[in-house]
């Protein structure tokens, strides 16, 4: 065992999101290297065992499928219809290889394949983010790709097509407090230091301005479509959502770990606005409310005092129309001004549930989004 692998070491950040480039998990070839992956999930297993929940965005399909067709593989071709062919028969084969290796430390894991319409689609948003709570309550491990074979915009080889910015929109969905884009070089230095004798590792980022862009601005790995300029791009949607993003090599010995404690590796950049407050401007600003929910005192008390979800039994009213994913307020009796959410379901659902204990919710309706009327987690009080 390592000396860094110590069970005191206390994680400062509860929830994390690992994004894995390719090159990390081919071991700079060209076909998984199961050796690499296994040392990464040992080490997200002791981040798990010291309290952290974490979410893994991992590359490595379109080289998953290279190595299953072998010599068959087409050799060097990066047109579109190979890398989706690969990408559609690598997948399985990269899902396999997580749920095994996670399997030998007792960690259940789910594939979650999202495109970026996922995430800009206001219903997507909210399945996505539903089911990736969902998913990590229970103790699971959600494996984050994007959905390759559907998504031509993703698959090409435009700076929008990358896992670092897929990252940082997970991140900003399960409201993490730390993303780690692991690679295989350090993190960002001040100039190429393939090139220039006197560039340096840049430890701390308080601002991305341009010195930062234009220092991020070298090549792309050999097999991943992000370089330095794509993670910096992710870096600043994560920390303008109040995320820490730590851009590092993940080769170095347990980096998760020692990053997750606070150890300076990589390149950190800071936060730049507070989770908490950009949650709250998310729902309370750019989406217009919808409609309003007024609750009992039982329900107003259990949201206010014990952080609780917005259960059916707890309406009294729903006023629309709004439609499930929609922006609506929430009022005590009295006409107060509670909290604002984001609800899994429907006025006219909202009505016919009102009252209810949630496991009628199926009896009622026919179907089911979940027991909450609001989830906590889309509920800001106000």
């Amino acid at each position: 065992m390592s000396r860094h692998h110590s069970s005191h070491e206390q994680t400062q950040y509860r929830r994390i999101v690992v994004k894995v480039g390719s090159n990390l998990l081919t071991g700079g070839g060209d076909r998984l290297d199961a050796h690499a992956m296994a040392g990464l999930v040992q080490q997200i297993a002791s981040v798990r065992a010291r309290g952290a929940q974490v979410v893994v965005v991992s590359s490595g399909a379109i080289a998953a499928g290279r190595h299953r067709l072998g010599d068959a593989a087409p050799a060097n071709r990066r047109d579109l219809p190979t890398r989706q062919a690969l990408a559609a028969i690598g997948q399985s084969r990269l899902m396999s290889v997580w749920d095994e290796l996670f399997a030998l430390e007792g960690i259940v894991v789910a594939q979650a394949l999202l495109t970026r319409r996922d995430l800009s689609d206001r219903l997507g948003y909210l399945n996505a983010r539903n089911t990736l709570l969902g998913l990590i309550e229970r103790g699971v491990v959600p494996i984050v790709n994007e959905n390759d074979v559907v998504s031509i915009e993703e698959i090409s080889d435009t700076v929008i097509g990358d896992n670092d910015n897929l990252s940082a929109e997970v991140a900003n969905l399960v409201d993490a407090d730390l993303l780690l884009i692991l690679t295989d070089i350090e993190g960002l230095y001040s100039a190429d230091p393939r090139s220039d004798p006197d560039a340096h590792l840049i430890e701390t980022v308080e601002r991305i301005d341009d010195a930062i862009v234009a220092a991020a601005s070298g090549a792309a790995g050999v097999r991943g479509t992000g370089g330095m300029a794509t993670k910096v791009q992710a870096a600043r949607v994560a920390t303008h959502a109040g995320v820490h993003v730590i851009v590092g090599d993940g080769r170095i010995e347990d980096v998760v770990s020692r990053m997750a404690a606070g150890e300076h590796l990589g390149t950190h950049f800071l936060p730049t606005a507070d989770r908490v407050v950009s949650r709250r401007r998310h729902l309370l600003s750019g989406l217009r409310a919808r409609g309003r929910i007024v609750v009992d005192e039982g329900a107003a008390r259990a949201l206010r005092h014990d952080g609780k979800s917005l259960l059916p039994a707890g309406v009294t009213e729903a006023e629309g129309p709004f439609e499930r994913g929609d922006v609506v307020r929430v009022y005590t009796q009295d006409g107060g001004h509670l909290a604002t959410g984001s609800v899994n379901y429907s006025a006219e659902d909202i009505q016919r549930i009102k009252g209810q204990r949630s496991d009628r919710i199926p009896d009622v309706l026919g179907y089911e989004y979940g027991e909450e009327v609001i989830h906590r987690d889309n509920l800001v009080l106000v």
